[in-house]
């Protein structure tokens, strides 16, 4: 599958009351291409459950299902996954999951852990964030400078996040970003159709480029 378009995260507390299935359905209805799974609630069975319904809509979609920092958990569903730094070796996780599993690392803003997480087999590189976050309001920032040069240094699929929303997405993507990864730009919506309609607008932009 080519990592290219729109990568839509979970968040457990804006995908509160219900809203995790059906805003999901209407983000991969809207075209995304990939859908992480983050939820860091220590309730294991309720992880399963979601993680189990949030695969099936994605085979649905044909999309791919990635799971945030639970390497367990994706192998157990045959899915990918993201570790971020500190989370455990890209290496085991690449040996626990095969050589087919789309697994990604969080790169912050250092060509030095792209390097890093590419030697150890990495499908795609995430950097960020680039833009005020709400999620990660710490999160060391990142360059458009830094997408051009990671383009250049590294053959792999570039995954830009924090803070992306539909107005400076676009200049993501012209600087080398294969996909961008939005949580609040998509899920802080009021409706399902709401949620469809951005994600329509962010797949749109990856077909202009």
């Amino acid at each position: 599958m080519k990592l290219r378009g729109l990568y839509a995260i979970t968040d457990s507390q804006l995908l509160a009351g219900g809203k995790l299935l059906p805003y999901v359905e209407a983000a991969l209805k809207g075209g995304a291409r990939l859908l992480q799974y983050r939820d860091k609630s220590s309730d294991e069975a309720r992880r399963l459950r979601e993680a189990e319904a949030l695969g099936e809509l994605c085979t649905r979609y044909g999309a791919s299902l990635i799971i945030n920092d639970d390497a367990e958990l994706a192998a157990r569903l045959g899915v990918g996954l993201h570790l971020g730094q500190g989370d455990g070796s890209l290496a085991a996780a690449r040996a626990l999951l095969g050589r087919q599993a789309i697994i990604g690392g969080t790169c912050h803003a250092s060509l030095e852990l792209a390097a890093n997480a590419v030697n150890e087999g990495a499908s795609y590189i995430a950097f960020g964030r680039f833009y005020n976050s709400q999620t990660k309001p710490g999160a060391p920032a990142a360059t458009l400078d830094l997408l051009e040069q990671a383009q250049q240094r590294f053959h792999l699929p570039i995954v830009a996040i924090g803070g992306v929303t539909l107005d400076n997405a676009p200049e993501l993507i012209a600087r080398g970003a294969s996909m961008v990864a939005v949580i609040h730009a998509l899920f802080g919506a009021d409706s399902v159709a709401e949620v469809e309609r951005r994600a329509r607008a962010f797949s749109a932009l990856f077909d202009a480029a």
